[in-house]
């Protein structure tokens, strides 16, 4: 059983005791770390959340009871330590912050016991996941997870300081809002007081900081849950966090400039990186040619090449194939890989069919020049040597190659680049590579929709001088949007918005919506805009995507307190979970059973 505090005050968390305290008496809390028994004395490693620090227990200045229950502690135990601040005499410990100190204890309140638990609060855990997430208030007593949500509290106070001195109000937005089909899937909740009805939960306050904008609040700033129901991978999960903005009299550039200043200030007072300003801008579509993605890692090179006009006489069908189908092939020279195991190769073959590649085609470059080649009985000597010229490929390079639709091509290549950076280890972490990605395309085909669908949302402002082609060639009009893209990560994104009525109408139109389905669900914003509305311009930046980069994580649920796993479920409190039929009768809810496969 635990004993009561009784009145006991904790003078200092656990580092905060420091060397210049030598003689003082302070009271410290927190969990047993371990416990080391002498004989003669006990020592123990108490744990907060500042860190570790060492407790000697002795029978004369504990007394007797007090070394006896000292005897009794088990790691995880909660503690109520009084003592004085000595020297360490011996063992001096350089990794620690208390490292040459140590408290000599006069007494001791175990002020909670603890069972065994299940695996071992240390750092970097080799512990299963899903045996962590269970137990996810154990795993987040974890040293480097809690260094990480205290970066990220610092990390949304440095954010809300920076957005106050440039003049942001920090303003909240619904949680329950109207459902709208464009985007990723709404999560619902039913409405008791209107039977049949549902809110959704918010994508994003796209509609509402719109709203604040025509409503005069000038600059709106709020760290915002957003939810959708989609498919988890390492960078999603069904609720975020994003840190959302709009600014109204504004362009691009100054949207741009704002955020670039942010970002800025940000890395530098939580983790002391210094960003060189302004930032690279890159169009969409060079970023797609160079790099097959619009959010290129720049880290190292590799970058893709466009062979379609050298290999389009020859004689090898993938490729001529490709080109009447009006695609095209491309290529990554990987420098001194030549050498590369055909069993490793084919692996890279199947990682490629994964993307949407039928195949890969390759090509190593010998030290003594002579090429082995996948496809080289279907090409002249002298074709295959233009082809290794035009990727300036070296003796000792390994060429690979992708023949298909462009979309499929910059996909498959953009992937393997990646692919590859990694397993050959071409990327520091402590890199930081920042880019903005610009001239995104206004719409995209959907196969499945058989429509253009808007590549950000409905909202976003066409380049003027590309809204004439509207009508000729949707797919060539280029967006006022703009992502800040981080060592291949997109860490947040944006655009300038439609602020006239005409422009909003038509592209309601080129996204298929009759006006009254574009009243239906927009109605109240379409109407806010009749009475005034300010040229205006946002950003949201995903908050959990850059704290992951700022303490390399591998997954955002390592900076988040209580994350999903892979099916959107919470496997420490059992969510989603069935409810009381009384509560679904209320709501007039009827479940049907559906089978399991």
């Amino acid at each position: 059983m635990g004993e009561s505090m009784q009145g006991l005050k904790r003078s200092h968390r656990c580092t905060e005791v420091t060397s210049q305290m030598v003689g003082q008496t302070v009271t410290v809390m927190g969990w047993v770390q371990k416990r080391r028994n002498l004989g003669s004395l006990i020592f123990v490693d108490l744990r907060d959340r500042s860190g570790l620090l060492q407790i000697v227990f002795d029978e004369d200045s504990v007394g007797k009871d007090g070394f006896e229950k000292a005897g009794s502690l088990r790691s995880e135990y909660v503690i109520a330590v009084i003592g004085t601040v000595q020297k360490r005499t011996a063992a001096v410990n350089d990794n620690l912050k208390t490292g040459d100190i140590e408290i000599i204890a006069t007494d001791l309140r175990i002020l909670s016991e603890a069972q065994t638990p299940p695996f071992q609060i240390e750092e970097n855990s080799q512990t299963k996941d899903e045996v962590r997430l269970k137990y996810r208030y154990l795993d987040l007593r974890r040293p480097d997870i809690q260094r990480n949500l205290m970066l990220r509290s610092r990390v949304a106070n440095l954010m809300r300081n920076f957005m106050e001195q440039e003049g942001f109000l920090e303003i909240e937005t619904p949680v329950l809002c109207k459902s709208t089909p464009e985007g990723a899937r709404d999560y619902l909740v039913p409405s008791r007081v209107h039977p049949g009805s549902f809110y959704a939960l918010p994508q994003s306050p796209q509609i509402f900081k719109q709203l604040l904008m025509a409503s005069g609040y000038d600059r709106y700033f709020q760290i915002a849950k957003c939810f959708r129901d989609e498919d988890l991978r390492a960078d999603r999960q069904p609720e975020f966090t994003q840190a959302d903005m709009e600014l109204s009299f504004v362009d691009m550039d100054d949207v741009i400039d704002v955020n670039e200043r942010l970002l800025q200030y940000v890395f530098r007072e939580a983790i002391g990186v210094e960003i060189t300003l302004p930032l690279p801008r890159m169009p969409w579509q060079e970023a797609m040619d160079r790099f097959g993605s619009d959010k290129p890692d720049t880290r190292f090179g590799m970058e893709l090449n466009d062979v379609s006009e050298v290999v389009k006489g020859c004689g090898f069908g993938v490729f001529t194939g490709a080109l009447e189908q009006g695609g095209s092939v491309r290529g990554i020279n990987v420098k001194g890989q030549g050498a590369m195991p055909r069993k490793r190769i084919d692996k890279l073959v199947e990682f490629a069919k994964g993307y949407g590649a039928k195949g890969l085609a390759y090509l190593s470059v010998n030290e003594d020049g002579t090429y082995k080649s996948s496809f080289a009985k279907f090409m002249t000597e002298e074709e295959l040597k233009q082809l290794v010229t035009a990727m300036e490929g070296e003796p000792g390079d390994l060429l690979l190659f992708a023949a298909d639709r462009n979309k499929i091509v910059w996909n498959v290549l953009g992937a393997l680049r990646l692919e590859l950076a990694q397993e050959l280890e071409l990327l520091d972490e402590n890199q930081y590579n920042f880019l903005w990605i610009t001239e995104f395309p206004l719409l995209e085909w959907s196969d499945e929709e058989n429509r253009f669908m808007a590549m950000h949302h409905p909202f976003t402002m066409p380049v003027e001088e590309d809204w004439a082609n509207v009508d000729t060639d949707p797919g060539s009009v280029r967006a006022k949007a703009y992502d800040i893209v981080l060592n291949g990560t997109e860490l947040g994104g944006g655009s300038v918005r439609i602020h006239q009525d005409d422009i909003q109408e038509k592209m309601f139109e080129v996204l298929g919506f009759t006006p009254e389905q574009a009243y239906e669900q927009f109605g109240f914003l379409l109407d806010a805009f009749k009475y005034g509305v300010p040229p205006h311009a946002g950003l949201a930046y995903g908050l959990d995507r850059m704290v992951m980069h700022m303490v390399h994580a591998d997954s955002i649920r390592d900076v988040i307190a209580f994350p999903k796993v892979k099916d959107a479920s919470c496997l420490m409190s059992n969510a989603p979970d069935v409810v009381d039929v009384r509560q679904l009768e209320e709501l007039g809810i009827q479940v049907e059973e559906t089978e399991k496969n």
